[in-house]
């Protein structure tokens, strides 16, 4: 079939076969389909949409554009997580270790940041030795004898995926709900997961801005993983502010940390928690949300999600006694407050604004080549959430930066992102909505 009707079909408002969709895939990824034919099918599929049953076709071309990671000799059956991306998301090195320690291996595939949004890769690869470069024979090994790996994904799996997003990110078609949903989800898929839960972030500090975008996506991405006989589950998680109260990468290991050991910022310990529940349900392991959160909290208090976490780290090389004792971790050599000019309550902290601050420090890439310094970042005050109330003079954060004039640039601009008003303000919930397969709960 030829490359150009697939593209006006889809200009016109068809709904592409399988058999089209494969073809346009396979023929892209030879190098068959030049790229101004894909940049116009694109185009065309961001202003046409596709039905639920095109998304699915199209994820499962992705996914099976190369290599695929079959874990089943390993484990009966594989749990992975997802987040869409955020502000001081490092639910992973928390989430991973409790529901491991209660009998939910996870084998993830991870990412690093891009824009104003964080990486786990760069976070762990911030404990000295940490190796997130491992082969299938270490990967499988560890996952059976740890029961926790995180490894950076390999370009031979949904090769697909990374020529179209390359493609879309300068032709205009990012935004598109179905592009969006299939490059997730074919990476998902290509990983070899049965099960999938994913924390699709909204607000500020993440790509979908409203609450019924991310509930169309979240859709979307449960409707296609049931299609494919994949068990699904998505949370709704709010960003309009940082998650916890670290924003870098070191930084976030501390504080992932000290959650681990039964501390940690109210917040990020209670999304931990229903991101747990939720694996642990969809997995089999629970069979109530009550007995799945109480399992969670448990893992927590009695040290053994702690345990599972230092195993982990050990076993990818990484120095256990920095994360022993977290002051060996990489420290910025300046510190320096940003205090509140006037009393009140917090109206808003723009994740966004944090996030990029961040990145400016050294702390997260604006191109995907660019190095990460591990030991800048921001920590907010406990106080400095919104609905909280602070006193005039009171630290609304620390900057940690590398050089002076970076470190009076980022408090100029967090300045400007911290909004402080003489009324009460409401907290946002730090879940908007749960969907369970073909069923919403609202929280």
């Amino acid at each position: 079939m030829r490359t150009v009707d697939i593209i006006t079909k889809k200009r016109d408002g068809g709904e592409l076969t399988r058999a089209e969709l494969d073809a346009f895939i396979q023929g892209y990824v030879r190098g068959d389909v030049p790229d101004y034919q894909a940049a116009a099918w694109a185009m065309a599929v961001y202003f046409r949409g596709m039905t639920h049953g095109e998304t699915a076709a199209l994820t499962e071309a992705m996914a099976f554009s190369g290599e695929t990671l079959d874990l089943h000799d390993t484990l009966p059956f594989i749990v992975d997580k997802h987040s869409s991306g955020g502000v001081g998301d490092k639910t992973t090195l928390v989430v991973g270790a409790i529901v491991a320690t209660l009998g939910v291996p996870v084998g993830k595939m991870s990412g690093r940041g891009l824009s104003f949004s964080g990486g786990t890769l760069d976070k762990l690869e911030s404990i000295p030795g940490f190796s997130t470069r491992l082969g299938l024979a270490q990967f499988k090994r560890q996952l059976k004898e740890v029961g926790l790996v995180v490894a950076g994904q390999t370009q031979d799996l949904a090769p697909a995926d990374g020529k179209l997003y390359a493609l879309r990110d300068v032709t205009g078609t990012v935004p598109s709900l179905p592009l969006i949903a299939s490059s997730i989800m074919s990476k998902k898929i290509a990983a070899g997961a049965d099960a999938i839960v994913l924390d699709v972030k909204v607000g500020q500090g993440a790509f979908m801005e409203t609450v019924p975008a991310a509930v169309e996506l979240a859709e979307l991405m449960v409707a296609i993983g049931q299609r494919l006989g994949r068990k699904m589950t998505a949370l709704i998680g709010d960003m309009s502010q940082p998650l916890g109260l670290a924003v870098g990468n070191a930084l976030e290991v501390r504080e992932a940390v000290a959650t681990l050991q039964g501390r940690g910022p109210a917040d990020f310990r209670e999304h931990c928690i229903d991101v747990s529940r939720e694996m642990l349900l969809i997995s089999g392991q629970a069979h109530t949300p009550e007995a799945a959160e109480a399992a969670a909290r448990r893992a927590l208090e009695d040290g053994s999600a702690w345990a599972k976490f230092r195993a982990f780290v050990t076993a990818q090389g990484g120095d256990v006694t920095c994360v022993d004792d977290p002051d060996r971790l990489p420290a910025a050599p300046l510190v320096a407050p940003l205090v509140a000019p006037v009393g009140g309550y917090i109206a808003q902290v723009d994740a966004r604004e944090v996030g990029y601050t961040v990145v400016d420090l050294g702390g997260g890439r604006a191109r995907k080549e660019d190095s990460v310094d591990p030991a800048v970042g921001v920590v907010l005050a406990e106080s400095t959430k919104v609905g909280r109330y602070v006193k005039a003079g009171d630290p609304l954060l620390w900057v940690h930066a590398r050089a002076e004039d970076a470190l009076a640039a980022a408090v100029s601009r967090l300045a400007r992102a911290i909004q402080i008003a003489p009324d009460e303000v409401d907290a946002p919930p730090l879940v908007h909505q749960v969907i369970r397969q073909a069923q919403t709960t609202a929280r």
